[in-house]
């Protein structure tokens, strides 16, 4: 067989068996400009005997389906974004749909407004809000009423009229606090995660299970996602003798605050107990190994893809799809040691 012909085929290949011109080709394939029902078939035929893209477009344009779902976000690196990005990618592939990423780098109206008519320039059948942060939060706000949408929330603590999908971090914190509490801590103190605008699920539970527990609330300490600014704020904690416990609002901030404890001189869990979030495959490879709230990421992603096509194919879908974070207790946890605080 000739080496031209031993390639995948591509767009001019469809051009040149339809007879028409490579935008023509393209057009059928966006559906961004009307074509002639005649080279809209001629096209498509040809896709299809060629088996370009392996018929995936061609089957979604016979059926009268927009073939794209749009997902906004943030952020696309960090851990819980790239997890849950993951599983939608995973669970629009499996159901016949390509995934466009569309990153809202700032909750500027410009910004944002760029971000969302670069996501509906095409022709998506919806889209996914990833409300992990300010940014999140604005393009949901801005996303017209005829688009279908779900919202990838960070939890459940907050009421909005959009359908959302969410892992229930509230009771995940509540119970990291209480496992610390019960180990005899006289209080715990929390390093919070940037808000969306509000106070995240993660501090309300710790909140709410220090107040059950009658225990003193220390002021939340703010940090940055930068693992390098908790490490600053962990210098500060560890300075301060009455803190033996600390819940860390990701993993990645545990780390920076059990570095700084070290190089203060005060060891973990020996003097103080760390608790991380989220579940980062690495925890366990620390020493000591961090005890963190688990959060399947990608597991939500796939509950929000199967929430949008419900939408999309009748209209409607639940309110509501929430999933336990799950807290694993690894070597990073002890009772506060003799002579140290407690309760």
């Amino acid at each position: 067989m000739p080496a031209a012909l031993r390639r995948p085929p591509g767009i001019t290949d469809v051009a040149q068996a339809a007879g028409v011109s490579l935008s023509t080709v393209s057009r059928v394939l966006t559906g961004s400009a009307r074509v002639s029902d005649d080279k809209k078939q001629r096209v498509l035929t040809a896709v299809a005997e060629l088996g370009y893209r392996a018929n995936g477009v061609a089957r979604a344009l016979q059926s009268g389906r927009q073939s794209m779902i749009a997902v906004l976000t943030g952020n696309t690196s960090r851990y819980g974004y790239a997890m849950t990005i993951q599983g939608i990618e995973e669970a629009a592939r499996q159901a016949g749909y390509i995934v466009m990423i569309a990153v809202v780098e700032s909750d500027d109206p410009q910004t944002v407004g760029a971000a969302v008519d670069l996501a509906l320039s095409q022709p998506v059948a919806g889209a996914l809000v990833l409300e992990y942060d300010a940014p999140g939060v604005a393009a949901l706000r801005a996303m017209p009423l005829h688009v279908p949408v779900i919202s990838v929330a960070g939890s459940g603590s907050r009421k909005t009229p959009t359908p959302h999908a969410f892992i229930d971090d509230r009771a995940g914190a509540r119970r990291a606090t209480e496992h610390l509490l019960g180990l005899g801590h006289a209080t715990v103190h929390y390093l919070g995660i940037p808000s969306p605008g509000w106070p995240s699920g993660r501090q309300k539970g710790w909140l709410e299970a220090l107040q059950a527990a009658g225990a003193a609330v220390p002021n939340v300490v703010e940090c940055g996602w930068d693992p390098q600014e908790a490490y600053a704020r962990g210098g500060e904690l560890a300075a301060d003798q009455s803190v033996t416990a600390v819940l860390c609002g990701n993993d990645e901030l545990a780390v920076g605050v059990i570095r700084a404890l070290a190089d203060a001189g005060r060891s973990v869990p020996g003097e103080v107990s760390v608790i991380g979030f989220d579940g980062e495959p690495f925890v366990s490879l620390l020493s000591p190994a961090l005890t963190s709230v688990e959060q399947d990421f990608t597991h939500l992603g796939h509950r929000a893809v199967r929430m949008l096509l419900d939408r999309i194919e009748t209209g409607s879908c639940a309110q509501t799809s929430s999933a336990l974070a799950r807290l694993v207790v690894r070597e990073s946890t002890a009772p506060p040691a003799r002579g140290g605080p407690a309760r």
